[in-house]
């Protein structure tokens, strides 16, 4: 066994390239020949002086030997690749039923080449079922290119990163490209760059099939749309970005650059359509661009879908919008002013830990119905968070009026007054609750007395913890529904969590505006995903979070078993690990099957 170095004359251009071979030399009734055992490629790095010992090392381990001396990294690397490769070249596929019984050498037994496979193979039956392998096919990528993509998206479902940490978990420790039949050693960095820009290209066919898929998968009706926003920060100052920009960071990282996501989602979560804005964007201003023909073949009746938003978005110039264009909304309303009459509420929730109770008016001058909401839940948390500032806020005011008859403290009327201001700045939530008087010695021109009442707004947060208000343009809705539906802006929030912390959204490494919509784009892709595996599972009654489906899958891998035999030969059988119990039960609800990929049974 040796390697060949050939000369290829290139047919595009005529220059000439080097290619690699592992050849076998046998000795036939016709002579020496020689045999290709493995082609190599062009990019075969190792040093001419190295390639005696890599042979030999690829030997050792095809023959179940161990080296005798010490085998530097590269080498021992190289041959292992290269062994791994040469054993599901030539391997023998077990037959379903079929018995090989060997005497094997138990102290020759040796567990090789683990690779990860749970999260991949549950990752990669989702996308199978959502029909993107073969809507990539139709989108003109060849099988390198789909394989590639596959690649991409499932490693940011199973390994959230950058392009690069990517194409080295796909690489060096993930079974993924086992389960798909390509060798991802193979594939370069920059396909991956390329790959990530191809998928952002054909974004609108993708989104549009995913979401046509799932409405048929789950027989999902479009009556709901939800929509919001949520920022992510670059590494780096990224100045030649267009779409950096400083702004309000949700992750409280005002000094980095942001980048805004929009969605929107139908209720079941799903996303429907997705966009990239300038970290700065005024979020108001982006509705119309989201939800403008939304409806365009979505739906048989012709209804347009409800749109759901939180108070951020639910401005009046979005909901005279919505009017215009015929779109019935249910937002949270941005008016300060709360009432709640318990008389005429009924209840839209009662357990152990919360009820809700809503009270339903209609607001002529709007033509809306508003729905004030009590929760007794959210009266505690209003109460205790008011009485913790409440009690701030008057200590400083005691501390500060106590000052003025005290050496070296403050007592200039207009310091005075100067940090009044600025304690009625720090505790904005209480502070317009008090009228306080300062008493000034006109003489000496310092203030002698501070006092202070509390009159807590009537028809506020105030004097109504606990009640919020919802307004809607829908008629004809009962009180449960209206709340059951608000409260699908939850699931909304759940979703920007999974993205950011289950899926890497943040942050952005990358500094090209396309590379950083496309790294937003897969990370929207695996999420149709792992949502896809999610709503399968929940229907068997198991809620576990992404996080959790993917550490407990993550102990399954595909390993070669290696042993010598009494006859000489050597066995080598590469399969994937048994499932353990909390697995099996993942895999039976998602009915699956519980080892991944073929059993391969190589003889040398």
């Amino acid at each position: 066994m040796y390697i060949r170095r050939a000369q290829i004359k290139s047919r595009k251009d005529g220059g000439k390239y080097y290619t690699y071979r592992l050849v076998e030399s046998k000795r036939t009734a016709t002579g020496v020949k020689q045999y290709t055992l493995l082609n190599l490629g062009t990019d075969f790095s190792l040093p001419r002086e190295q390639w005696p010992d890599l042979a030999r090392r690829v030997e050792d381990i095809l023959s179940g030997q161990q080296s005798l001396f010490e085998i530097d990294s590269d080498i021992e690397k190289t041959a292992q690749d290269i062994a791994a490769k040469l054993i599901v070249s030539q391997h023998n596929t077990s037959q379903p039923g079929g018995t090989d019984y060997r005497e094997v050498d138990l102290d020759t037994i040796d567990l090789s080449r683990p690779r990860s496979v749970g999260a991949e193979h549950v990752s990669l039956e989702a996308l199978r079922m959502l029909g993107l392998e073969k809507k990539l096919a139709e989108l003109g990528f060849n099988a390198p290119q789909t394989a590639a993509a596959i690649g991409t998206i499932i490693g940011r479902a199973c390994e959230p990163g950058s392009e690069l940490a990517t194409h080295r978990w796909l690489r060096d420790r993930s079974g993924l490209g086992e389960l798909i039949g390509y060798d991802f050693a193979t594939l370069k960095l920059h396909e991956m760059y390329r790959i990530a820009d191809r998928l952002l290209a054909r974004k609108a066919a993708l989104e549009e099939h995913l979401f046509r898929r799932e409405q048929s998968l789950f027989g999902l009706q479009e009556t709901i749309t939800l929509y919001d926003l949520t920022n992510t920060y670059f590494e780096g100052q990224s100045r030649g970005n267009a779409l950096a920009a400083h702004g309000h960071s949700k992750e409280k990282r005002a000094d980095c650059p942001l980048v805004t996501l929009g969605l929107v989602l139908d209720s079941s979560g799903f996303p429907r359509r997705s966009h990239v804005y300038k970290g700065n964007v005024n979020e108001p201003g982006t509705l119309a661009d989201m939800i403008s023909g939304l409806e365009k073949g979505s739906s048989s009746s012709g209804h347009k879908p409800t749109v759901v938003m939180d108070a951020g978005i639910a401005t009046e110039d979005n909901l005279s919008w919505l009017t215009e264009h015929h779109y019935p909304y249910l937002v949270v309303s941005r008016k300060k002013h709360r009432e709640f009459d318990e008389a005429s509420s009924v209840v839209v929730k009662q357990d152990t830990e919360c009820t809700v109770r809503v009270h339903q008016v209609f607001d002529e001058n709007s033509g809306e119905t508003l729905l004030y909401c009590h929760s007794t839940q959210r009266e505690k948390k209003d109460t205790a968070i008011s009485n913790r500032f409440v009690s701030r806020f008057e200590e400083a005011l005691e501390k500060l009026r106590s000052g003025l008859h005290k050496k070296q403290c403050l007592k200039n009327y207009d310091k005075v007054m100067g940090k009044i201001g600025r304690m009625r700045q720090k505790y904005a939530r209480v502070s317009r609750q008090f009228t306080i008087s300062v008493t000034k010695d006109e003489a000496g021109g310092n203030a002698t007395e501070i006092t202070w009442k509390r009159h807590p707004a009537a028809a506020t947060t105030d004097t109504h913890p606990g009640v919020y208000c919802l307004r809607t343009s829908q008629t004809g809705w009962d009180e449960s529904r209206l709340w059951k539906t608000y409260t699908m802006l939850t699931d909304l929030e759940a979703v920007f969590r999974s993205l950011k912390s289950e899926l890497g959204l943040r942050p952005v490494h990358h500094q090209l505006a396309e590379r950083v919509s496309s790294h937003l784009f897969i990370t929207v892709l695996a999420y149709h995903l792992i949502h896809t595996i999610r709503i399968r599972l929940r229907t068997e009654k198991i809620t576990y979070s992404w996080s959790r489906l993917r550490k407990l899958l993550s102990s399954q891998a595909r390993v070669t078993v290696s042993m010598r035999c009494s006859n000489g030969d050597t066995v080598h059988v590469r399969k994937s690990t048994r499932p353990e119990p909390a697995q099996q039960q993942i895999y039976s609800a998602l009915g699956v099957a519980s080892q991944p990929g073929q059993v391969i049974k190589t003889i040398i």
